[in-house]
């Protein structure tokens, strides 16, 4: 390629790094460097794009050689993914991808690859969920009815959370978005460990224990009665309580070796 077109789309901090006041290039330097392979894509999405390596680099007249190799253990994938997520790739002039030349990044490449790369989450058509994944490894979520009869039980779980290392949380502790449901979602998607209490077959519990399930969530069921286990979910271990002080303490003593055996 012509030799003005090294170090088109770059920065001028990153120039300074491997060309000297005399405009000499550190071609070694560059070579040290992991790439991107790419085809001009003039709108073409289905374009193949490849990792490798520069392996030399040489002045020729007005033109600069490259010799490369393509990483045979990074698959190919379509030049789509670059252009979907351009500015991690520390790409913000589209035209960059429709005329060859030699940029470089201030970016971690296969960080950038791999976050790309892997399979996303689908999302819910009626709530969303963050993507990546953002798991807190100490929260824990308590699904129950908003009502008094449960306050109790509530509280001594989160002082029982509160023993091993952990913080628990109700979706009627938080306000972070307009809808509730929103609220509720992603307190279940940023919980290691969420807790449902069956008792009076509360239809948003239900509806929240299949949340909790479906995101993959440990999920632990408590019940003051199994009548309120439905059907679909008998064939899973829970925690039958009374609702009074000696019920609760014991409810607390079983749920604190569950809450061991899981962190």
């Amino acid at each position: 390629m012509p030799i003005g077109r090294v170090f088109e789309y770059t920065d001028q901090e990153l120039i300074a790094n491997f060309r000297a006041a005399d405009g000499t290039i550190n071609f070694s330097a560059l070579s040290s460097l992991p790439c991107l392979f790419m085809q001009e894509t003039f709108g073409d999405r289905s374009r193949e794009v490849r990792v490798g390596t520069i392996i030399h680099a040489a002045i020729t007249g007005k033109d600069v050689l490259l010799e490369y190799a393509l990483d045979p253990r990074i698959p190919p994938f379509t030049n789509s993914v670059i252009e979907d997520f351009a500015q991690e790739f520390g790409i913000s002039d589209t035209f960059e991808f429709s005329r060859t030349h030699w940029a470089i990044k201030d970016i971690n490449l296969f960080q950038v690859l791999l976050h790309n790369l892997q399979p996303r989450r689908q999302q819910p058509k009626v709530f969303t969920i963050s993507d990546p994944e953002r798991i807190e490894p100490t929260l824990v979520s308590a699904m129950m009815p908003f009502h008094p009869d449960f306050d109790n039980v509530y509280g001594k779980i989160k002082i029982l959370s509160e023993s091993v290392g952990l913080h628990c949380r109700r979706a009627d502790d938080i306000w972070e978005n307009p809808a509730v449901i929103q609220d509720v979602v992603s307190l279940i998607d940023r919980s290691k460990i969420v807790i449902c209490d069956c008792s009076k077959r509360n239809p948003n519990v239900f509806y929240e224990i299949g949340i909790a399930h479906t995101l993959g969530r440990e999920t632990i069921l408590i019940t003051q009665s199994e009548y309120d286990i439905p059907f679909d979910l008998r064939h899973l271990r829970y925690i039958q309580y009374l609702n009074n002080g000696e019920g609760i303490a014991a409810l607390c003593a079983k749920l604190l070796l569950r809450l061991q055996n899981l962190i």
